[in-house]
């Protein structure tokens, strides 16, 4: 090989060496831009969807920061933020007394309000249930649907798991602190239940009201003088007897991104955003 080949050979040898180290340089996102901020939110799969949606807003118009959402239930949220693993614990149900004392500087934020809305499967033919009608299903009680008006069918229970802050709500507020029936199927978020229900034509559950759709149908409740739907106008007027508070919690007053994320959620544009996941506004 002559000295004018090698000489050939070596300089498309650095070329393509050069492309590789350019194309390779253009590839690489490397590390986060210096500067950007970063919090941790998680808990309440109720809370969730707002929460994602609220996130996503917000780093749009704020490009250097990152807010990082995760669901896992309301207890989750409070362990998380009490110990510091989250900078917002999201629950969908106030603190336990054990809750409390052990995390005795978190600060409660409500963002909003959410009505529990007891689902079916649209084919069941049952038109309201009432608060104890509820219960007694619950309980084990009652098996079948054409004890309480509807189809002649075994009745499938569906219920959330112990970490839920859904069910720790409903436990209070219709179960009166008894027992589930250990035939229940205990299902790690709202969703999972909406989709045992959707498919399961027997089945009842129960589901934060951003979670009623056309798969599912939303039993009203019968309160004794009015047949009462699940919906934001009934939340509103107190009306509906099953719904509560959402909130968002932290370890002292909030700082940071994490006080600008709650400032914006409390907005008109963030309160707009939770009437449009199908929650409630409260400002």
């Amino acid at each position: 090989m002559n000295l004018r080949s090698k000489s050939s050979i070596t300089s498309a040898l650095a070329v393509i060496l050069l492309v590789t180290a350019f194309v390779c340089g253009c590839t690489d996102s490397g590390p986060a831009p210096a500067g950007t901020k970063t919090i941790s939110v998680t808990g309440s799969t109720t809370v969730l969807p707002l929460a994602q949606i609220a996130a996503e807003a917000y780093m749009d118009t704020h490009p250097d920061a990152d807010i990082q959402v995760s669901g896992g239930g309301s207890s989750v949220g409070v362990k998380a933020v009490g110990e510091g693993t989250a900078e917002i614990g999201m629950a969908s149900r106030d603190l336990k007394s054990s809750e409390s004392e052990t995390y005795p500087d978190l600060v409660e934020h409500v963002v909003a309000k959410d009505a529990i809305a007891i689902i079916v499967h649209p084919s069941n033919s049952v038109t309201d249930l009432s608060i104890q009608q509820i219960k007694s299903i619950y309980l084990g009680e009652t098996t079948s649907w054409n004890a309480v008006g509807g189809p002649d069918e075994t009745i499938v229970v569906v219920g959330r798991d112990s970490a839920s802050g859904t069910r720790e709500y409903f436990h209070d507020a219709v179960m009166n602190k008894e027992d589930f029936t250990t035939k229940q199927l205990e299902k790690n978020s709202n969703g999972a239940v909406r989709q045992t229900v959707f498919q399961t034509p027997g089945a009842i559950g129960y589901v934060g009201l951003g979670y009623v759709d056309g798969a599912v149908k939303a039993v009203p409740v019968n309160t004794g003088s009015a047949t009462v739907d699940a919906s934001v106008a009934t939340v509103l007027s107190g009306e509906y007897p099953i719904a509560r508070g959402l909130n968002m919690f932290t370890v002292g007053q909030p700082e940071g991104l994490a006080a600008a994320y709650l400032s914006f959620i409390m907005s008109p544009d963030g309160q707009a955003l939770v009437a449009e996941e199908g929650f409630v506004p409260i400002a």
